[in-house]
């Protein structure tokens, strides 16, 4: 059994279970409101912080530099496209800091192809995902990122 609050438009859980706790990183604000409502049709627990453009990303980053009893995600899910630094310079921050190199990466970019996939890859994202452009799609990619939740991550 699990109770859901809604608190400054943020969806946090308490639950008996473990919460997936997922950092989006997206300027949109309406893709952030799908993704969420598409987490909300699974009814499995997750907490969902979200970081509006890349200075606040790095930010983040840094601080878990320095905070290394900060709780830690069990994924990111990067737009590319970004204001301020790009989903690139974000995700080599990401890889970079050892603190959260070995925590999943998905991205969810609106101009996916085929050579950036495998650049994505070849970085160390988990998933690479083109935005959806239905509710079934988004359904999917959201099952999928709880998904990435569950499986084990490698700490070098």
């Amino acid at each position: 059994m699990w109770i859901v609050c809604l608190i400054a438009k943020e969806r946090i859980v308490e639950s008996t279970q473990h919460a997936a706790h997922i950092v989006m990183i997206d300027d949109n604000a309406s893709d952030v409101y799908l993704l969420r409502y598409a987490l909300n049709q699974l009814h499995e627990p997750y907490e969902l912080e979200v970081l509006r453009d890349g200075e606040a990303a790095l930010a983040f980053v840094n601080s878990h530099r320095t905070q290394t009893d900060e709780p830690r995600p069990c994924v990111i899910v990067l737009d590319l496209h970004l204001p301020r630094y790009d989903g690139l310079s974000v995700l080599r921050a990401i890889k970079k800091e050892p603190t959260l190199a070995h925590i999943h990466v998905v991205i969810l970019t609106a101009q996916a192809s085929p050579e950036e996939e495998a650049e994505m890859l070849r970085l160390g994202v988990s998933l690479y995902r083109a935005k959806p452009s239905n509710l079934e799609e988004l359904t999917a990619v959201a099952a999928e990122i709880l998904d990435v939740c569950k499986e084990p991550v490698l700490v070098s």
